[in-house]
């Protein structure tokens, strides 16, 4: 499974400070627009207390958490629908990611350069999410006189494909996101190769000074998280409980509709991505595509249960792992052994 966050914004307003938080990594920040040109890309683990509980009642050797993979995208600026800025390039990059994170500087410093001039969150949002709009308003016009002709001979996918576009069209001309569209998973389902920019989700993340506070809106103090991550491992431990990072990280997570179930025992306690809603076979492909193909059946217990019983063998001797089959949905929590 290859599911991608962007990070996006406009330039000079923390999108690499925050990608360095999140990845430990060494990027390019500086001071100027485009300092990325290239994306930036690295795996980003899931904080999960869930795991070091599991592997430490197996006597694990080793713990790997889920993870998910952030992209860190140049800055947008006005007209990047028109190419400004390298626009096009940068919207493309856009297109392959699945869950949109922007970052809005909302602090003030006069040795970083803003690109407007003066530093206005609301203002910057609006810049962003008009580039967007105008990139799909282009994608649907051009998909529409591409059909035209399939129209017009009445074949019957083109003329649905017409309405749910012309549909997405009112919006957009307003000025709004297409998921205003209100668009049913039939319909996101035959339009979903466009790629419209506005119908990902979204998560806005407020770059600030000073203390953040996370009860009324996701703010990070991201130089703040930046030099955490510059840290040691031992250093980084003081600051845990003061850094929002598992907060996005696992926001994101949660807006990509992902997952996530356990294996455990003495070699490893593992945390395995999956998307909600997905079967005892779908969930053991994430593990080997012969768990899916060859699925028999599943031994599973919730992660608490399993810490109730203290071992595998005393739920299994209590009678409390249960035996599922291949219609069985996995949820989040679930400890797994597969049979195949």
């Amino acid at each position: 499974m290859s599911l991608k966050i962007g990070i996006v914004g406009l330039p000079n307003v923390g999108k690499s400070t925050l990608f360095k938080a999140l990845t430990r990594e060494q990027v390019n920040i500086a001071n100027f627009p485009f300092a990325t040109i290239d994306p930036n890309v690295g795996i980003v683990n899931v904080p999960d207390n869930r795991l070091n509980q599991l592997a430490e009642m197996s006597k694990s050797k080793k713990i790997v958490p889920a993870a998910i993979e952030f992209v860190d995208i140049a800055g947008l600026v006005k007209g990047a629908h028109e190419g400004a800025g390298l626009g096009n390039q940068f919207l493309a990059r856009i297109r392959e990611v699945d869950v949109i994170v922007e970052v809005v500087r909302d602090f003030e410093n006069p040795d970083i350069i803003h690109v407007e001039g003066s530093v206005s969150p609301s203002r910057d949002i609006e810049t962003i999410q008009l580039e967007l709009v105008m990139a799909d308003l282009q994608t649907l016009n051009k998909h529409l006189s591409k059909i035209e002709k399939d129209i017009r001979s009445g074949q019957k996918k083109p003329q649905e494909e017409k309405m749910i576009l012309e549909n997405i069209k009112s919006v957009l001309e307003a000025g709004d996101l297409a998921t205003k569209a209100n668009l049913s998973g039939l319909e996101l389902e035959l339009i979903k190769d466009l790629h419209f920019l506005t119908l990902k989700p979204f998560l806005f993340v407020y770059n600030v000074s000073g203390n953040a506070d996370v009860k009324n809106r996701l703010e990070l103090n991201l130089q703040f998280e930046a030099e955490i991550a510059e840290m040691s491992e031992n250093e980084a431990k003081e600051f845990e409980n003061e850094s929002r990072l598992p907060n996005l990280i696992k926001e994101a997570y949660s807006l990509l509709n992902l997952i996530t179930y356990f294996t455990t025992g003495e070699d490893e306690t593992r945390g395995w991505t999956i998307m909600a809603g997905s079967t005892a076979p779908q969930a053991g492909s994430a593990i080997h595509t012969d768990f899916e193909q060859k699925f028999i059946k599943a031994e599973v217990i919730n992660w608490q249960k399993l810490l109730g019983c203290g071992s595998w063998a005393n739920a299994r001797q209590k009678g409390l792992l249960r035996t599922e089959g291949k219609d069985y949905i996995v949820s989040d929590g679930d400890v797994i052994e597969f049979k195949i």
